[in-house]
């Protein structure tokens, strides 16, 4: 089979119903009143949804044709609304590939499946377990073509990475939510640094702290990826005044490993003063890495 082409860049999309959208679906998934019309609550997040699927449609398009199809790993699911949009803008016509939803919360897992059932979308899976958990299951393939994690929050969006690493996966589209583990840290030593270094002014403010790690933490895992051969790009998903947790990361593996990335990640989380967090946050970078570094001997 040839591989899949994209002959032009998708058009915007508005928040009409697309030709042979599911009307069901988006009733069941309150986007659309039984009347038919467009639930105001919802406009928001359909936009957001809609404009993720235009960067993923295009990813999907790019992968090469195989017997079974795409497969796509969806973290932090909650309701599922990307990955039945997903299914039913795309999966469902191609008659090929599976979707995995992964998420905490029982009853939504449960609700999830239900809906996936009625609406006979057959190749949708629904795990209920968390993203750090999810790569030793053995309910997933040894590999993902795509990897998303839509508003996964703090650490959630590390896990996804740690997840797309393990899954070898082709792409990782990521829009970080709340993030507080690397504040946390910035926190712990702030006295300290204070003397160290004029840039701990930075996050010396509660509020700076917070902006500050937020913005670090997203710094650090696209070094990290780049690191581990992914060319990275940095957008915005929608506009500000749609959503404040904004910052789309899209990942495709190159197997091009920037040695620089990983050691300017080094550099960074020793200049802030956060290099006690590495073993656990970096493991593929590791403790000894951060010595060498030190010693510059890498």
């Amino acid at each position: 089979m040839p591989k899949h082409k994209l002959t032009s860049a998708p058009k915007p999309l508005d928040l009409d119903v697309r030709p042979g959208q599911s009307v069901e679906l988006l009733k069941q998934l309150h986007i659309l009143t039984r009347e038919g019309k467009l639930n105001q609550d919802s406009r928001r997040k359909l936009k957001q949804v809609y404009h993720l699927f235009q960067f993923i449609e295009k990813l999907l398009l790019e992968l090469p044709a195989s017997e079974s199809g795409p497969t796509l790993a969806d973290h932090g699911a909650g309701k599922s609304y990307l990955g039945f949009i997903i299914y039913d803008l795309f999966f469902k016509a191609l008659g090929q590939g599976t979707i995995y939803g992964i998420e905490t919360r029982s009853e939504l897992v449960e609700s999830s499946k239900a809906l996936a059932q009625k609406l006979g979308f057959e190749r949708m899976r629904f795990l209920n377990v968390s993203v750090a958990e999810s790569t030793q299951s053995d309910q997933l393939p040894a590999q993902i073509d795509v990897v998303t994690a839509l508003h996964a929050c703090d650490t959630a969006t590390d896990d996804a990475i740690a997840f797309g690493l393990q899954k070898k996966a082709r792409y990782m589209v990521l829009v970080p939510c709340c993030q507080a583990e690397l504040a946390r840290a910035l926190n712990q030593n702030k006295a300290l640094n204070l003397q160290r270094t004029p840039l701990a002014e930075l996050w010396r403010h509660p509020l700076h702290t917070r902006e500050v790690g937020s913005q670090l933490t997203n710094v650090l895992r696209c070094l990290y990826l780049e690191s581990k051969g992914y060319q990275v790009t940095v957008t915005e998903l929608v506009g500000w005044e749609h959503s404040m947790k904004n910052e789309l990361i899209l990942a495709k593996y190159t197997g091009q490993k920037k040695r620089a990335s990983g050691e300017r990640l080094l550099a960074l989380l020793k200049e802030f003063g956060v290099e006690g967090m590495m073993g656990a946050r970096y493991p593929l970078v590791g403790p000894h890495a951060l010595e060498a570094f030190a010693d510059r001997r890498i």
